[in-house]
């Protein structure tokens, strides 16, 4: 039964970090709480999974930018999102992990064609981190 709550903290994990919502951090809290619960493993499941969706959102950007040139945006949070990007760059996806603007800055350096390996580092990163932080928690 517990590899059930991992594969599926790892799959919630996965869709929250797209462009679609999802609810990895209370499925991890609540995971933690269980009595056999391994947190290393579900530290791990939980990156993994956030880590490899925001590569996803990434390679989208990438598409977009091979299939349609960037052209300026016409919605607020786009623009603000295109801005950060320009102006510090991948550094700016340490903030992968934050809610709403993380994952358009994802699919913005991917658009912009970051460099990949960096972005990649910094994706996994930024999102390891944020899980690390909610395992401390509940330790």
């Amino acid at each position: 039964m517990a590899d059930l709550g991992v594969w599926g903290l790892f799959v919630s994990s996965f869709i929250s970090a797209t462009l679609m919502p999802g609810g990895s951090e209370v499925l991890l809290g609540y995971l933690l709480t269980q009595p056999d619960s391994q947190p290393q493993t579900l530290l791990l499941a939980a990156s993994v999974g956030n880590s490899l969706g925001g590569i996803v959102t990434f390679a989208m950007g990438w598409w977009v930018a091979v299939r349609w040139p960037l052209l300026q945006p016409k919605k607020r949070a786009r623009q603000r999102a295109l801005r950060v990007i320009q102006s510090v760059g991948p550094t700016a996806l340490l903030l992968s992990w934050l809610p709403v603007i993380g994952d358009p800055l994802c699919f913005a350096a991917g658009w912009f064609r970051c460099h990949l390996l960096l972005s990649l580092v910094l994706i996994t990163l930024g999102k390891t981190l944020r899980f690390l932080f909610i395992v401390l928690a509940f330790s």
